[in-house]
């Protein structure tokens, strides 16, 4: 099974190399980095790109382009995944030397690698993983996948699990009138993956398998706010609950909408992914729902997506298979030191 790296124009092609040369449209400026085939320029699609995590992936893909001498070009194809086709597409057309993405919907793997195929550009995906030849990553291949750059998902959620678990010991509950309230979008593997190491994790640590109602939502504060208090109607009698997510924004629309039913931080235990959204909960120096978050560097993603992208585009290094960055566990007691931004 054929991977999703570009090639390098043969010697019968030179000609045709020179001219696509000519025609790319990168840095110009002095201290432009060149790929051998005229200036780099790198496209970078990115899902929910106003959500504070990609607006930090965003700002380290930056800061990065601006060290190395390329231009990079970001396109905010929010939940649209038509848009990032289009958007694709339209970066092809503008002679881009290479696409990173991260895609509002994995399903599009297979029509995005065949895009890029076809026009001889190096891909590489950050966050979640996208297939070459299935719309459902997790039925891939290992060869099939896109290069990658992100998280390891099981381990994030392995850490949420029993950071939740030690939460639920310190606090006292009784399995007898506690639920576990999982939040995410089950259409995203990484978030699969995430929520199902979580419950694992949790009955390991915590001793005890708890009553669970999950909740499948978009990722958004809103959608997470909203669906839960739907669930909590057909829940009566239940004192706590602890309540994790796929990312920040679930945990903290759990955490709102049993605020609205009439649980206070007393009678609920949250865990963050992200810690973006739960610092702003810490901010007050008051108690909180919202526990602990698990810290995630969207600029180390940014800054290492662009710099993979530039060694395979100036130096032809292949890109490598899957870069795991690594995470941090905080809290009230250690955000503000391992600089977490709220956003």
């Amino acid at each position: 099974m054929r991977t999703t790296r570009a090639r390098r124009p043969a010697p019968a092609a030179a000609a045709g190399a020179a001219a696509l040369a000519l025609a790319l449209t990168g840095c110009s400026g002095e201290g432009s980095v060149s790929s051998g085939r005229g200036p780099i320029s790198i496209t970078f699609l990115q899902k929910q790109g106003d959500q504070g995590y990609f607006v930090s992936e965003a700002a380290g893909a930056k800061a990065k382009a601006r060290e190395l001498g390329v231009e990079l070009t970001i396109v905010n194809v929010g939940n649209d995944r038509d848009r990032s086709l289009t958007e694709a597409k339209k970066a092809i057309d503008n002679k881009t030397s290479g696409l990173i993405a991260v895609v509002p919907d994995p399903s599009v793997g297979p029509e995005l690698v065949a895009l890029t195929r076809q026009a001889g550009l190096p891909l590489l995906s950050t966050d979640d993983q996208i297939c070459a030849d299935y719309t459902d990553p997790s039925a891939c291949f290992t060869n099939g996948l896109v290069p990658r750059v992100g998280f390891n998902g099981a381990t994030m959620g392995a850490a949420v699990g029993e950071r939740a678990a030690t939460e639920y010991t310190k606090a006292g509950w009784k399995a007898a009138d506690t639920w576990t309230l999982p939040i995410g979008n089950n259409e995203i593997p990484v978030c699969r993956d995430r929520m199902s190491a979580a419950v694992d994790a949790f009955s390991v640590h915590a001793g005890a398998v708890l009553k669970t109602t999950t909740v499948w939502a978009a990722n958004t504060v809103e959608d997470a706010r909203r669906r839960t208090a739907y669930a909590l109607t057909s829940k009566p009698g239940v004192k706590h609950w602890v309540v994790w997510g796929c990312n920040d924004e679930d945990t903290e629309g759990g955490v709102q909408a049993l605020r609205e039913a009439g649980f206070g931080p007393d009678n609920v235990i949250g865990v963050g992914i992200g810690a973006y959204l739960a610092c702003k909960d810490w901010l007050p120096g008051k108690p909180a729902a919202m526990r602990a978050a698990l810290l995630l560097s969207g600029s180390e993603v940014g800054a290492l997506a662009v710099q993979q992208m530039v060694d395979r585009l100036k130096d032809h290094k292949e890109l490598p298979h899957e870069t795991v960055v690594p995470t941090i566990m905080v809290d009230p007691s250690n955000w503000q030191a391992s600089g977490a931004v709220c956003t």
